[in-house]
C-alpha cells in the first residue's frame, strides 16, 4: 500500500484514532460548556498518540474552527478592553514558543505538556484563584506567556483561565472572555507550523475527520451549559485533564 491510500491508514485507520475520537468528543463537550478546554485535553493525547510535531498541529486547527463556531455569540458579551491586548500580545509571542515545538525534543516536550496539564487541573479544583488588579501591563505578560505556549504545545489556557477566572464577573462573561482569546489567537497559530511545514497531509486528514464530532459535541456543551451545574462540570473536568496529563507524563 503507498500514495494516499497509505497516508489515510495511518492517519486514521487505527485504534490509535479511536482513542482522539473519544477524546475530542470530551474535549468538545468541554468547550461547548465553559469556552475553554479543547487544546488542554487534547494537546497531551495528541501529542502521545503522534508525537507533538504532528499533533500539535491538528489541536491548532480544531481550536481554529471551534473558535469560529463559538465566537459570534460571544463578541457583544466579552471585556474588548482586557482581552484584546492579551490576545494580541499572545500574537506576537507565538513564533517564539513555535521555534520550541521545532527544536525541543518530543519525548521531552510531550511530558512537559502532561505536566502543565496536570498541574493545571489540581489548581483549577483548588479554591486558589488570583485576586489582584489587572492593569493593562499584567494583561500583556499574561498575553505574552500564553503565546509561548500555544506556539510550543497548541496549548494557550492555562495561564489565560487561571487570570480570567480572578475577576467578579459571572460564568457567562467569563465564558465569553475565553471564546474572545482563543478566537484572536486561532488564525494566527496556524501560520508558524504551517511555513515550518507541520500542515502536512496525515494532520489536515486528521483535522477534516474529527471536527465534526468536535464541532457537534461542541454544540451539545453549548446547551449544557444552561442545564448542568458548574460544579458537576469541575468535577467532570478535573477528571479528564487528570487522565489526559498522565497519559502524556507517563505514556
Amino acid at each position: 500500500m503507498s500514495g494516499f491510500p497509505a497516508i489515510l491508514a495511518e492517519s486514521v485507520l487505527n485504534t490509535g484514532f479511536l482513542v482522539a475520537l473519544i477524546a475530542t468528543a470530551i474535549a468538545g463537550l468541554m468547550r461547548g460548556y465553559s469556552g475553554f478546554g479543547t487544546a488542554i485535553l487534547l494537546a497531551p493525547v495528541f501529542s502521545t498518540l503522534w508525537g507533538p510535531k504532528a499533533g500539535v498541529p491538528v489541536v491548532l486547527l480544531m481550536e481554529l474552527l471551534v473558535s469560529a463556531q463559538l465566537l459570534p455569540r460571544a463578541l457583544g458579551e466579552a471585556d474588548r478592553r482586557m482581552v484584546i491586548p492579551i490576545g494580541l500580545a499572545a500574537v506576537l509571542a507565538m513564533p517564539i514558543g513555535s521555534l520550541v515545538l521545532l527544536a525541543a525534543d518530543g519525548v521531552l516536550l510531550r511530558r512537559a505538556i502532561g505536566l502543565l496539564v496536570l498541574v493545571f487541573g489540581i489548581v483549577l479544583l483548588s479554591p486558589w484563584r488570583y485576586r489582584g488588579e489587572r492593569p493593562l501591563g499584567l494583561n500583556l505578560v499574561v498575553g505574552a506567556i500564553s503565546g509561548l505556549l500555544k506556539g510550543s504545545t497548541g496549548m494557550s489556557g492555562p495561564p489565560v483561565i487561571f487570570y480570567f477566572l480572578s475577576g467578579p464577573e459571572e460564568a457567562r462573561r467569563h465564558r465569553a472572555n475565553f471564546i474572545l482569546f482563543f478566537g484572536v489567537i486561532g488564525v494566527a497559530s496556524i501560520f508558524p507550523p504551517l511555513l515550518a511545514g507541520l500542515i502536512d497531509a496525515p494532520a489536515l486528514i486528521r483535522s477534516v475527520a474529527l471536527i465534526p464530532p468536535l464541532l457537534l459535541c461542541v454544540r451539545t456543551g453549548s446547551r449544557l451549559f444552561h442545564v448542568i451545574p458548574v460544579a458537576w462540570y469541575r468535577r467532570f473536568a478535573f477528571g479528564a485533564l487528570i487522565a489526559a496529563g498522565g497519559i502524556a507524563l507517563l505514556g
